[in-house]
């Protein structure tokens, strides 16, 4: 029933919020926590609350971070807090909750009885599958680190802290948090790396198609630089920071 609501209007708003909440509901019983958060946040969405939307997107991808309709809905939310509030709008999300490493622990391990599921071995000792779970914790601390640096202005300290978080756990946000900070202390080339290795992540990621695109046109790599944004427009044909970014490219 969700897709037949009209997204204009509040009343379309609030059914549409309804519903997903109900669908939430049927996740949590099935045990597909992921799923369920991920509703909740689009229930958040429908109703316009885009900050808790972020917050819940983000907290689903500490339980889950291959839940692909919370990265999608991360990228969403971002292009709506970026238009709503400016460059500024991290400073105004509420604090986003930790998840515990046991959580993240249980519901990312694939089920056995799932098709080509790798179940990880009976005999991994009990030590090192600890070991990985406090790095992992570890390289979450740093990259909120690194966050929090990013808010202050402090982006060449935030560096440091997404570069440690990344020796701990390649994940694609970091990446790209990475490569913003790059941007702004002008170190192109290095931006455009970050976005590259973010993309073999995530080869649809907007931000970082966005930010090697505004690296590349730095670098002066004009075709490559519109052929990113050209990506990043089959994928949000109405992103308009985007579309201006290719106007300004187009004219170079």
């Amino acid at each position: 029933a969700v897709p037949l609501v009209p997204r204009a209007g509040d009343t379309a708003a609030e059914e549409r919020s309804v519903l997903l909440a109900n669908r939430a509901a049927c996740h949590l019983k099935d045990g597909a926590c992921s799923l369920c958060v991920a509703d909740c946040s689009r229930a958040y969405e429908a109703l316009e609350r885009y900050a808790l939307a972020y917050v819940d997107y983000k907290t689903a991808l500490q339980v889950d971070c291959s839940v692909q309709a919370a990265h999608d809905g991360v990228n969403r939310m971002t292009k709506a807090l970026l238009e709503k509030d400016g460059v500024n709008w991290r400073q105004k999300l509420p604090p986003i909750p930790t998840v515990p490493v046991s959580a993240q622990t249980r519901w990312s391990i694939p089920s056995a009885q799932a098709p080509g599921a790798n179940t990880p071995p009976a005999t991994a000792p009990q030590g090192e599958r600890d070991q990985t779970a406090a790095g992992m914790e570890r390289a979450r601390m740093l990259k909120e680190e690194g966050n929090e640096l990013v808010k202050k202005g402090n982006h060449k300290k935030a560096v440091e802290k997404y570069s440690e978080s990344l020796k701990l756990n390649k994940e694609c946000a970091t990446y790209t948090n990475r490569a913003l900070c790059y941007l702004t202390l002008k170190q192109y080339k290095e931006a455009a790396q970050d976005c590259t290795e973010a993309l073999k992540l995530d080869p649809k990621n907007v931000k970082a198609l966005y930010r090697r695109a505004q690296a590349l046109k730095e670098l002066k790599d004009y075709k490559s630089s519109i052929a990113d944004i050209k990506s990043l427009l089959k994928t949000e044909p109405k992103n308009t920071a985007a579309l201006r970014l290719l106007q300004e490219l187009n004219r170079a």
